[in-house]
């Protein structure tokens, strides 16, 4: 089929994939779990070439992973691994989502559209959750990971679908959200730093420096005269 311009429908399908995209920053393969079962109903259009993400052999891999990826985040230090190998993930799954919703236009425009909204708002998003997680190590020693796991598994979940059910509500709300958080995210780190920085005795200036104790059995034999 011809390219037929870029309507409404794709206007809807980039809301449908950067919401999709953002979930992604919270999980990688719960957004591509729940697209995937969203096409193998009939529920969602996607584009040509990826009509793969509606197969049974899809949703199955998905599903697998997907558990595999969230018990991981409950397993101390593994969390932590899983952040720093999911932010290139999480850039590859927001491409893919965008690009999978936006049909009947040129492949260029198509893949740059993912590339930049996906992978861009995937990526952006995954960042500051394990920043987040980052933090709570270092407050907490771990002790609070496991909540603030729970908090992206259910962020995921819910995102994902009101990306497909409202997508327009959700870019909005991401709109707004970066509006109120990013400049406030100076302030932020500048509470924070102190918090993360060790902090080194200070020792004052009057203090002389403690000599070091001299062994007894150091000291040479008194000579006799």
């Amino acid at each position: 089929m011809e390219p037929t311009g870029f309507g409404v429908e794709n206007l809807l399908g980039i809301c449908v994939g950067i919401g999709l995209a953002a979930s992604c920053g919270f999980r990688v393969f719960v957004p591509l779990l729940i697209t995937s079962i969203a096409a193998y109903s009939g529920h969602v259009q996607l584009a040509a070439g990826f009509e793969w993400l509606a197969t049974p052999e899809a949703v199955t891999a998905f599903t697998v992973a997907t558990l595999l990826e969230v018990g991981g985040y409950y397993v101390p230090w593994i969390d932590n691994a899983l952040d720093s190998l999911g932010a290139p993930a999480a850039g590859i799954a927001g491409t893919i989502l965008v690009s999978a919703m936006i049909t009947d236009t040129s492949p260029f425009l198509q893949w740059a559209l993912g590339i930049i909204a996906g992978g861009g708002v995937a990526t952006a998003t995954h960042v500051g959750f394990a920043a987040a997680r980052g933090a709570s190590s270092a407050l907490t020693g771990g002790l609070a990971n496991p909540v603030v796991a729970t908090v992206e598994n259910v962020g995921a979940v819910v995102m994902s679908v009101l990306s497909i059910l409202v997508p327009v509500l959700v870019v909005v709300a991401l709109i707004v959200s970066a509006v109120l958080l990013v400049p406030r995210l100076p302030q932020l780190w500048r509470w924070l730093r102190p918090k993360l920085t060790p902090v080194s005795p200070v020792v004052p200036d009057d203090v002389p420096p403690t000599l070091p104790r001299r062994n007894p059995k150091d000291t040479p034999p008194a000579v006799a005269r």
